[in-house]
Formats: structure tokens, sequence, C-alpha cells
């Protein structure tokens, strides 16, 4: 059958030229392609000798004997120079090589002659180069290599190939992508081999994946298959036929495990030297490497930036449950799809060591959970359904994991451990999300707190060792945080119940005062404070009012307050002045500071202001430094302002004494608020500087408040804006003292939790001047019997009959001591309140001191008697001498007054 070459034909590249000669040695034929080969036209060539015509003169003699023998019936082959017109010279630079090959022939009369045939030497180098070429990319070439004719099926593919899915380049002639890759990456590669071959775009960088056999030693080798049949001989018209390839034969499969591989492709269309598509040419490198080194490299910048924002996110939080919750939120859905935490439920609790812990089979609390598949939770593995239940655990449920299981075996060896999902799995839910499990214990200092879970959902990468080192780090960093807010939550709790154990409980009673308080603690995320209120009764029904501050939080602020306010109650019943009290209060402090041989630096005090001037602040900026050995942080819990305040109900006079604390609040009936002119002096533990009192009279009605500067102060309220607000809410307090207080916690920015805020408010009354006795008596003997008749008729004139007889005896007593062993003019003073308070002044300073009278004595049982028969008694000094008092309560019914007679009798 005639038909013309297939596309890319050898004579494409190698243009053969012939000519023939005759019996006498001369051109008797010239062919076309020699014509325009050798760059000769026929006429210039057709009956010349050849030698004398073409080949240069130095080599006449060679060729003749050359052109002799080959008329002589011998073959010849060999490269001749020649020049490519009549005119050229080698010298020229036209000269060139010719190789032909001569063979011999005869004429119908039986002559010698020949036919030769002659090739450009430059298109055979040029052709020896490219197949040289060739046969590198086809033999050593590191990458793939195939050659698809135009039915797309493969021409030829080189060792690199063969040796990667087996077998020698052969076998895979003829072959096509199906043969080689899975159906889906093949119809895709099929495709963009028939796009490229018909529009001769070419393809860069196309991803294809797929499986290779296991190494050549882990399997067996590979059938032998047949040699492609040889190209069918010449048709009679002496054109050569297309080839007939052999049917493909599939790659075997192999018996080893297959190698997951993937590749980058670049496919190009190939043309012959007349421009005709030849097929395409694919060029395959395995990036299977360096997906994996990329893969690796983004998996490792994820868990950098996951563990980046853990480390910005976990432990900003002082609470168990925040923490935890942040810990999820980190984790889902960044690094798994579920989560839980467990936390043992003794530890929460406040017990440091919880049955069970050590064998992880101690009750656990389920604290928080996350799900970016779910909104209810999900039982994540075997070990997550609680013993004895059928569901899942809730958040805030308290559970225990069964002792085999491997929750109870990573809480137990302090191991993480990846559990995988298993087929069957009894929980229908957790066989068709969840197909991997990390169970990590959360380890803080040496000790196990709880478990956290991480899971992953079918369709997610399984968890690795990369995961696993992960997760022990994420659950690492939060065990701390959260041990430290169990620890903090510990602290917290424990300061408060002390702190609270030391405040005063309800409402405190006082003579001549209405009282009402407010105490609110900090929030949870900040420490408790030393924040602190008093109300202290005195001889006399005076009350000592105080309000103190301790520099620093948490248990050791409070231990201080404790111990401040134990000393502030026992000064206060020694009947100091205030400037005494505040004194000695100093001292305390300072004494309290220097326990242990800790030393003192500069430290911030509370501020403490006299007025609204943002200068008077003498209080703010208290310092003290004294040399010692220890550490500094005493100062921050021993330093502290207080403010000290004793009202007389009977003068309604108040004296005040100022340590560094803001200045009290006043508030007459129908008048604005104001700030009281208190020096403010130094804060307590400073040192150094002596306190001042101020007495302020108060009138019936007015309304008194102490506070701390929680109260006024805090980051977006600035102080003087916070007093100007404070005050602006005391001049509304027309109503109940209880309703005022809660009308200034409302008006005022009280839930900034930024620190304690104590609130002490007195409402003035005064004594009546009817529940007043008070007589001045001459030092002399019969003033006795004229004070037992005085609180004989107040008595009578009060309806205290009941109290007559040993108010007598008492009075007589005191009277006949300040006669006796003082001197100057005697006073006798009755005050009738919630109880009877009778006082005796003498101008001696000499405190009278109880002693027990031996059996002989005559004398020394007064004091013993008073201690008997009344609720309490004592003395105190005055500016002109002393005080002696004893006080009785008022009959009500209920109790029982001691018999006079049997008291006297009990003496002896």
């Amino acid at each position: 059958m005639w038909q013309s070459s297939p596309p890319g034909s050898l004579y494409d590249y190698i243009r053969v030229g012939s000519f023939s000669l005759g019996p006498d040695g001369r051109i008797d034929r010239w062919s076309g392609r020699a014509a325009e080969l050798l760059g000769i036209p026929a006429a210039d060539a057709v009956g010349k000798d050849p030698v004398t015509a073409f080949v240069p003169p130095e080599l006449h003699e060679q060729a003749h004997r050359t052109v002799a023998q080959i008329l002589d019936g011998r073959e010849w082959t060999g490269l001749v120079p020649y020049r490519a017109g009549q005119d050229s010279t080698p010298d020229t630079g036209d000269g060139r090589l010719a190789e032909i090959y001569v063979m011999p022939s005869e004429t119908a009369q039986g002559e010698r002659a020949a036919v030769c045939l002659v090739v450009d030497v430059r298109a055979l180098r040029g052709i020896e180069t490219d197949l040289a070429a060739s046969q590198a990319v086809f033999g050593q070439s590191p990458m793939g290599f195939l050659l698809f004719d135009t039915d797309l099926r493969i021409r030829r593919v080189n060792e690199r190939f063969a040796t990667v899915f087996g077998g020698p380049p052969a076998r895979y002639r003829g072959g096509r992508p199906h043969d080689f890759l899975p159906r889906s990456e093949a119809e895709r590669l099929q495709a963009a081999l028939r796009r490229v071959l018909e529009t001769g775009e070419p393809v860069g960088e196309m991803q294809l994946v797929g499986t290779v056999p296991a190494p050549a030693a882990a399997r067996p080798a590979a059938p032998t298959i047949p040699a492609p049949t040889a190209p069918e001989p010449a048709t009679p018209s002496g054109t050569a036929s297309r080839p007939v390839l052999p049917a493909p034969s599939a790659p075997p499969a192999p018996t080893g495990e297959a190698d997951r591989r993937r590749w980058s492709v670049s496919l190009y269309r190939l043309h012959g030297a007349s421009g005709r598509p030849m097929g395409v040419a694919a060029l395959a490198a395995d990036v299977t490497g360096r997906r994996r080194a990329e893969r690796e490299a983004a998996s490792a910048r994820r868990n950098l930036a996951l563990l980046n924002e853990a480390g910005a996110r976990i432990g900003n939080s002082l609470d168990l449950e925040t923490t935890a919750r942040t810990l999820l939120d980190v984790a889902v859905p960044q690094f798994c799809d579920l989560a839980s935490v467990d936390l043992y439920q003794g530890l929460l609790t406040g017990d440091e060591a919880p049955p069970g812990m050590a064998d992880g089979s101690a009750e656990l609390r389920r604290v928080a959970f996350a799900s970016a598949v779910s909104d209810a939770p999900l039982a994540t593995t075997t070990c997550g359904v609680p013993e004895g239940e059928d569901g899942p655990v809730e958040v805030g449920a308290v559970h225990r994991y069964p002792f085999n299981s491997p929750c109870a075996g990573a809480l137990r060896t302090a191991q993480a451990q990846i559990i995988p999902a298993r087929e069957g799995e009894e929980r229908a839910e957790l066989g068709a999300v969840v197909h991997s499990t990390l169970a990590v214990p959360m380890v803080a200092r040496d000790t196990v707190v709880g478990l956290v879970q991480f899971s992953r959902t079918k369709g997610s990468e399984p968890f690795g060792e990369r995961d696993t080192a992960l997760a022990v780090d994420l659950a690492a960093r939060a065990a701390v945080c959260i041990d430290n807010a169990r620890l903090y939550r510990r602290e917290h709790e424990r300061a408060l119940i002390l702190q609270r154990s030391l405040l005063p409980p309800g409402d405190p009673e006082a003579a001549g005062l209405d009282i009402a308080c407010r105490y609110l603690p900090g929030t949870t995320a900040t420490e408790v404070g030393g924040d602190w209120f008093d109300v202290i009764e005195l001889p006399g029904h005076r009350t000592a009012l105080v309000v103190g501050d301790v520099m620093g939080r948490g248990l050791r602020a409070a231990v201080a307050m404790g111990e401040l306010r134990t000393a502030v109650r026992t000064l206060a019943l020694l009947d100091m002045e205030p400037a005494e009290v505040l004194s000695a209060l100093d001292e305390i402090a300072r004494g309290l500071g220097a326990t242990g041989g800790g030393a003192r630096t500069t430290a911030r005090a509370p501020r403490s202001r006299s007025a609204p001037s943002a200068d008077a602040r003498p209080g703010a900026s208290g310092q003290a430094s004294r040399s010692g050995s220890g550490t500094a942080d005493l100062s921050e819990v021993y330093l502290a302002t207080c403010v000290y305040a004793v009202y007389d109900p009977v003068t309604r006079r108040c004296t005040f004494a100022n340590a560094g604390h803001l200045p009290p609040v006043l508030v007459e009936e129908g008048e604005d608020a104001l700030l009281l002119d208190v020096p403010p002096g130094m804060p307590l533990g400073v040192g150094g500087e002596p306190f001042e009192e101020t007495e302020v009279e108060l009138p019936d009605g007015a309304l008194l408040a102490l506070y701390t500067d929680g109260l006024v102060e805090s980051r977006d309220h600035p102080l003087d804006e916070g007093l100007r607000a404070f005050q602006t809410a005391l001049s509304e307090a027309g109503r109940p003292l209880e309703d005022v207080c809660d009308h200034v916690l409302n008006a005022l920015d009280t839930r900034h939790g930024e620190d304690d805020i104590a609130l002490l408010m007195a409402r003035v009354h005064g004594l009546p001047k009817d529940s007043v006795g008070d007589w001045n008596l001459a030092p002399e003997a019969r003033s006795v019997s004229r004070a037992r008749e005085l609180a004989r008729d107040q008595l009578t004139d009060w309806g205290l009959e009941a109290l007559v007889d040993t108010t007598e005896l008492l009075v007589s007593e005191l009277v006949t001591n300040a006669l006796r062993h003082g001197h100057g003019e005697i006073r006798l003073r009755l005050l009738l309140d919630r109880t009877l308070v009778c006082e005796v002044w003498d101008a001696d300073l000499a405190q009278p001191r109880r002693r027990r009278a031996r059996d002989t004595d005559e004398g020394g049982r007064g004091l013993q008697l008073v201690g008997l028969l009344s609720a309490g008694w004592g003395s105190r000094r005055t500016p002109r001498g002393k005080t002696v008092w004893f006080e009785l309560p008022l009959p009500d019914g209920d109790t029982t007054l001691p018999d006079p007679a049997d008291a006297l009798l009990s003496l002896f």
C-alpha cells in the first residue's frame, strides 16, 4: 500500500544525494538532491571528471587511484573534501567534507560503472551529537522521561522511569497512563496529554499521585515480557510502513507493600524537522521527599504558631475553668476536632492527695469540652464513659475511669497514650466520628493534676509522634497554669476566710450612733487585700471607729491586717488617746516588718488625702528604709494606713487621728458633704513622725463616713473624681443608713474588682441630757453618803429600782477609794444607754490595782466586790488624773443580777 513516511522520518534530518559514474569515470547522472546538498547544478557536473571538478588539486593523484579501484569493482566508503562551486577553493572557507558510499554497478553492455551516495558530514555529526544527548537523557537522567506518540501510547521511557516502576524500559512500550497510575490520576494525565498534543501549549508542574512497587528485594522478579516485534518490511513501493506495536502489558501488581509517591510532571509537544507533531514528551520529577519536607516544615510552623498562641493566651486568668477552656480554644480546631479536660476532684476541693490519685482511679471532674463537629459531648474513647453510666461525660460531672482503661493508664504512668479507633466499636457515634485520640496527663510540678483528651475525626490525619510531643507541651503549659490557678484559689479562699473572720460580724452597735458597714472583696482575678474596719466600745459609752488598709495583697496582707486589728483593739481597750494609739501601732507595724531580720525598702503606701487638691497627699509618698538582711517584701505587708476616731455621745465630740489614710467625710443635715481637715500623718510602719489629733463636734443627725481607697479610685476613675462622686452620693443621704450604704455603692464604680472596699458609716444621735447624771463632790468623808444618795435618786427617776442596792454599794466603794487613795475634787457621773455606766473622777494619776485580800485583812476587798457585782470595770488616765468606772446590765426580765450580800460573803 502506498503511503507517505511517518512524521519524524530520518530523511527529514539527513538529506542524501546520489550520482553515478560511467565506464569512463565521468559523471553521467546527477540527482536534484545532490545538486541541492552540494550546491552544484547538474549542468556543471554531468560529463565531468569528479576528481578534477570537485576535489582540491593536491588530492587529485590519490583521488584518481581511488576512482580506478572503484571502476575495478571495489566498494568504497570515505570522507572526501569537495568544493561547493567551480570557483571555490578550500582556502576560501567554502571547502567541505562529504561522506561518500560507492557501490560498483554495470551498464546494459556489461561495462563497469558505479553508483554513489553522498551525505554532508556536518549533518551526520549533528545527528551523532543529538543521538548521544538522547541516549544520555534516556540512560543517565535522574528524572523520569516518557515519549508518547500521537495515539498517546508510550513510545519510549528512560531507565529512571523503568527503575521506579520495575522492569526493563522496553516493557512499557505501547502502554498508557492507566498502566502505572491510579484511574483518576491516569485520566487527568491522559486529558493533559491530549490537550498538549492538540494545542501545543505546554503544561508545567502538574502534580500526580500514585504508588510504586516495593523495592526489588521485597518482591519477586518481574515476569519476562517478550520484546515488541520488528517493523514490517518495506512495501513494494519502497516506502517503509508504520510499525505495528504489540498490545501493552500492564505492570505486574507488587507483592510487597506499595510506596505512595508524588510526581511533578511537565508536558510539551514534539515536532519533526518538517514541523509536524510527533507526539508529547513528559518529564517527571519525584517530589515526594520535597512534598514531605514541605508538609513537615508547614507542620512545624503550625506547631510553633500554636505554641506561641498557647503561650500568649493560656495562663492569662487565675480561674481554673477559664484556663481549661482557653486550652481547648487553642487546640480546637487547629490541632484536633474534639477535646476535653478532666481535673482531679480532690485537688479542686483542697485535698492535696485524694484517694486513688496514684493509680489513676480517683474521681475527676469534667471542667471543659470543645468540639468542631458537635455541640453535644461525645464519648471520644472507651474510657470516656464513666463507670456505671451509659452516656458521655457532661461538663461539671464527676466521674472516674476504669482501672484498665487507657486514660487511667495515662494518669497512672504520667505518659501520653495514642488510642486508635477500634473496628466494631460498641458506640455507634464513636465508630462513625472519632478515629484517633490522644490521652495526655496534665503534669505540674511532678504531680498529675488531670487529663486532657484530643480527638480527631475520620478524614483527619491520625496522631503521630510529633503530634504527641506537641500535645504534651500544650498540656504541660496548661497544667502549670491550672495548678497556679488552683493554688491561688486555695490561698484566696483561705485569705478571704481569714479576713472575713477578723471583720466585725453583722452591724455593730454603739451608744449614740447608728452604724452601717459594707465590705466588698476584690474579684477572684485579684488577690485578697488588707482593708479592714472595726467598731470598738470604750468605757463611758464612747465608741472607737477604725478603718485601715494594709499595703499588699494575698494571705500575708490578710494576716497583717488581723495582727494590726488585734493590736488596735488591745490599745483601744487601754483607753489611750487616738494619737497614742496610732503611735503604738506604728511601732508595732515596724516591729512586725522587721521580724526575722527582714529589711524594708521604699514602697508606695495607699493614698491619703486631707482635701481634694492633688497636692495634699503626704501619705502617698511616705517611704522608709531600714538596714538589715533578708527580703524586702515584708514592707509591702506591714505598711498600712489607718484613721482612728473616738466619739463621746455625752459631749457629741469626735477626736480623729490619721496615719496616711483618706480623710473622713462629714454630712450635716441640709448641708453638702465635707472632707474633714484631719492632718494625714505618715503611714503606719514608716515611723519618725508624730501623729496629730483633731477634735470635731458632731451635731445630732450628722453622718460620718470612713472608707478605703478602693471605693473612690480605680484605673478608669482617678482619685479626685472618685472623691467628688462620693461626696455627691453622700449629699443625697436623706434616707435610712442602710439605704445610704447601698446608694453609695450603686452610685460609685465599685465593680472594677481591682481592690477591696471597706465602708463604715455612722449617724450621730448623742445621749439625751436626761440620760446623764453628773455631780461634783467635795473631798470629804460625807461625800460617800452623798454619792449613794445621788445615785439612788437618779436610778429611781430612771425606773431602775432593781439596780439601786448594787449601784449604791459599788458607788460607795469607788468614792471611798477616791477619798482614801486620791486627792482633789471628786466627780460622779451616771450614764444610761444600753447599759448603766458609773464613773468616778479624781486628781490622782495612780491607777487602782485589784488584789486578793488575805482572810485576816480588814480591807482590800473593794475592787474584788466591784468585779463580782458589775458586768465590767476599769480605769483610764485623764489629763487631770484618772477615771474609775463600772458597768451594769439593765434588767430585762431574763438577766439575773448577782445578790450583793452573797457577793460580799463570797469574799470571806
